[in-house]
């Protein structure tokens, strides 16, 4: 199977989305790298930034959820690191 690394940012301006947010990182967390969350309070946002070692298929899949989410923006960059695991 081929993975490839990409990194999901993430902006979270309605906090009522953050529980549905965490349950699908939930989902993938056997792909997720690391994780790293920046409350941005003078702005009442979140940035979170998700690196991630995966299916092209699966990353497509975990961007697509993320970015239904209401009040949730997620955009996805991939390095030109594929490898067979």
């Amino acid at each position: 199977m081929e993975t490839r690394v990409a990194v999901i940012s993430i902006i979270v301006e309605q906090k009522d989305s953050v529980e549905r947010l965490n349950a699908i990182l939930h989902e993938y967390g056997e792909y997720i790298i690391g994780r790293m969350g920046l409350p941005y309070r003078a702005c009442e946002i979140s940035i979170i930034c998700v690196a991630i070692d995966a299916p092209q298929d699966v990353i497509s899949a975990l961007s697509g959820k993320i970015g239904r989410l209401p009040g949730v923006t997620g955009k996805t960059a991939y390095s030109n690191v594929v490898h067979t695991v």
